[in-house]
């Protein structure tokens, strides 16, 4: 199933709504962890090409995912809760739910910049790399300088 195209600066704009009517209530880390993702995001933007751009944003966008659940845990208020509180604490939510789908997009657009996979197995299993890769039936000569070439000892190259 492919995701539909959405834009950067939907994205944007949306959590930029949201973070802004989320600081009614939340403000101090909230604001600043948010408002910190969103000007990575503006980078993102800036630079259509950067794949260090869209990840940082993608990495600041599942880092607010956490700190915003902790954030919100800690500080929603429980007591006198006014209407205009009830709303602000209403979006800073609706912003935390929404944050996996745009981390979804956001990482199609990483791929789609020529990044890679984030998680790499190579550790695990056999590399993928087939760059320095030759074939036994290749004709051509070796990559490695020091090899001996066909019908000479190493005692001739002088060792």
């Amino acid at each position: 199933m492919e995701l539909p195209a959405v834009n950067l600066k939907v994205i944007l704009l949306g959590h930029w709504l949201l973070t802004t009517w989320g600081c009614i209530v939340f403000s101090g880390p909230y604001a600043w962890a948010n408002f910190t993702v969103l000007a990575l995001g503006v980078w993102a933007v800036a630079q259509r090409d950067s794949i260090d751009a869209i990840s940082m944003f993608l990495g600041g966008l599942l880092a607010t995912i956490f700190l915003d659940i902790v954030h919100i845990s800690i500080f929603y208020p429980r007591a006198s809760l006014t209407d205009t509180g009830r709303f602000g604490a209403g979006m800073a939510i609706l912003s935390l739910l929404l944050k996996p789908l745009s981390c979804c997009f956001v990482y199609h657009m990483y791929r789609e910049r020529g990044g890679e996979l984030l998680v790499h197995t190579g550790f695990l299993g056999p590399s993928q790399d087939r760059g320095a890769y030759q074939t036994i039936d290749s004709a051509e000569a070796p990559a490695d300088p020091f090899a001996v070439p066909e019908g000479r000892s190493q005692d001739a190259r002088g060792y």
